[in-house]
């Protein structure tokens, strides 16, 4: 299954205190909650290029499964990270604390990422 399409954001779950939790600011976190997110991804093979536009902000990441890279944290903070495929449809990275998987079922994408007992879920349909 390829995840390559442009994906809109339709929904998303704690938002407010997950942003707050990783030290994102009050005021960006007010901004950014109402924004419009796409998220690009493009894969070719084990490779994969992700860009997430959310208004002005631009959050690029590329990577190969299962090598090591060097990732953009959503506080513009760089951590290197090992992206690793389960099945066909699932992607898991564990980045400075933080575990995300992406999940793909059909044209629904969804994230979810973890930080102890805190978790923000986004989801997202292919466009």
């Amino acid at each position: 299954m390829s995840f390559t399409g442009k994906y809109e954001l339709q929904s998303q779950e704690n938002f407010e205190p997950f942003m707050k939790a990783i030290g994102l600011p009050d005021e960006q976190i007010q901004k950014g909650k109402d924004l419009k997110s796409i998220s690009e991804v493009v894969q070719d093979g084990n490779k994969f290029k992700i860009t997430v536009t959310t208004g002005s902000k631009v959050l690029h990441n590329e990577f190969t499964i299962g090598e090591e890279c060097e990732m953009e944290m959503l506080t513009g903070e760089k951590v290197k990270a090992i992206v690793q495929m389960e099945g066909n449809n699932r992607l898991i990275a564990n980045l400075k604390g933080l575990k995300s998987v992406t999940e793909l079922n059909g044209d629904i994408i969804t994230n979810t990422l973890t930080m102890g007992d805190l978790t923000y879920k986004r989801i997202s349909k292919r466009i």
